[in-house]
């Protein structure tokens, strides 16, 4: 499903963020990104959806060359790609329904459609009952379960999670994951860039360690392998 071939990221300033990196991800896995701050995590993550494109190396994602696309091309590729970040980036004067249906009316969907998609995420993510709410009366907690449900509102193959859990306390953190993994067993390939020692070593899947731009570590069922 995500291929990457010698792949390398050198910034202008410079500084090379990944360097040489050769991995595949299969179909259905649920993969921990794992490393020090300014091992190259999140350019790697950014690299399979096309917000960064690599210096050197080829990135096929399902069977699409990222790294060869044109920037009109790019919002097509990312229409099977959803993405999770630390800060939730919702729309603040939308409502949760608002913010959820945005992803489906950039596609054009129907207006049935996204109403019927739009509760069934809500709905998956235990916020139904807050649809009408904007983002500053959530909680953190709110905010990202409405972030995991605009990034999977449509369908997408591939679901991209950038320490979705740094900003939340541990409780939240925990019901996070729970919906990580039931996003996970419905056949969406997750892959979650984290800091937490806690969550790695408790929830055991696939771990990619990164250091200075280079994997050093894959394992299958790995621990986080760092102090805190």
């Amino acid at each position: 499903m995500i291929t990457m071939k010698n792949v390398h990221k050198v910034y202008p300033n410079g500084v090379t963020a990944v360097n040489g990196i050769d991995v595949e991800i299969d179909k259905g896995e649920f993969v921990y990104i794992v490393g020090p701050s300014g091992a190259g995590k999140s350019t790697f993550i950014r690299l399979i959806y096309r917000e960064e494109v690599p210096t050197k190396g080829e990135i096929i994602v399902q069977g699409v060359n990222a790294s060869k696309l044109k920037n009109k091309e790019v919002p097509l590729f990312r229409r099977d790609i959803g993405v999770v970040f630390q800060d939730f980036k919702l729309l603040p004067k939308l409502t949760v329904y608002e913010n959820v249906a945005f992803a489906l009316e950039v596609i054009e969907e129907s207006t049935t459609v996204i109403r019927k998609r739009v509760m069934e995420v809500l709905d998956l993510v235990g916020l139904k009952h807050k649809a009408r709410s904007i983002p500053d009366e959530l909680s953190g907690g709110e905010q990202q379960r409405v972030s995991i449900a605009r990034a999977i509102a449509n369908h997408p193959k591939i679901l991209i999670a950038d320490e979705p859990t740094g900003n939340l306390d541990p409780d939240t953190s925990w019901s996070i994951m729970r919906i990580l993994e039931e996003i996970n067993a419905r056949g969406t390939t997750v892959i979650m860039a984290t800091h937490s020692k806690e969550i790695v070593n408790t929830i055991k899947k696939r771990v990619i360690a990164i250091e200075n731009g280079v994997i050093v570590r894959d394992e299958s069922r790995g621990e986080y392998g760092y102090e805190i």
